[in-house]
C-alpha cells in the first residue's frame, strides 16, 4: 500500500448539495484526493446558519471541528401517522465548538451544523461497515421538530 498525501489548500472546494442542507454550506471531499478504503473524509463549512438535513449513516460518523460554533441534534423515530413518512423526537442537543470531537453511532437519526449567522466548520469521517461495506448517508426532509415527511 502506498501512502497517500495531500495538502488541504489543494482539495477542491465546492458548494455542498442544497437538497441535503438548509442554506450556504461548502465541502471539500478529501477522500477522492487520498484514495482512502476505510472511510470517507470531508471538510465541510456551514455558513450563515446553515445544516444539515436529517439523515443518519450506515457506519458511524465522526465530527472534529475546526471552526465556530455548531450543535449536533439526535432524534428518536416515532411511528408512522397519515401525515408523515414517521415522526421524530428531539432526544439531545450537544453543542459543539473549535476542538470538539463527537461520535455517531451508525444509524443514529441526526443534524449537525451552525447555531449562528456565523462559519462553523468541521472533518467528517463516515467508517466504511465491518463488511467493507462504502458507507451511505440516508437523508430525509423534515421539520426537525416531529415529523419526516419524506426520504430523499
Amino acid at each position: 500500500m502506498e501512502i497517500q498525501k495531500t495538502n488541504l489548500a489543494q482539495v477542491k472546494t465546492k458548494n455542498a448539495d442544497s437538497v441535503y442542507f438548509t442554506g450556504k454550506t461548502v465541502m471539500k471531499e478529501i477522500t477522492s484526493k487520498i484514495k482512502s478504503n476505510d472511510e470517507k473524509l470531508y471538510h465541510v463549512t456551514f455558513k450563515n446558519g446553515s445544516r444539515t438535513k436529517l439523515h443518519y449513516h450506515t457506519g458511524g460518523q465522526t465530527l472534529i471541528v475546526t471552526e465556530g460554533i455548531g450543535s449536533l441534534e439526535i432524534f428518536k423515530k416515532n411511528t408512522k401517522t397519515k401525515n408523515s413518512l414517521f415522526e421524530i423526537k428531539l432526544i439531545k442537543t450537544t453543542s459543539l465548538k473549535k476542538g470538539d470531537i463527537a461520535y455517531i453511532p451508525a444509524k443514529t437519526l441526526h443534524t449537525h451544523g451552525s447555531v449562528s449567522k456565523k462559519t462553523f466548520s468541521h472533518f467528517a469521517i463516515n467508517a466504511y461497515m465491518p463488511s467493507k461495506k462504502e458507507p451511505k448517508t440516508i437523508w430525509f426532509e423534515s421539520d426537525f421538530n416531529s415529523k419526516v415527511i419524506k426520504k430523499l
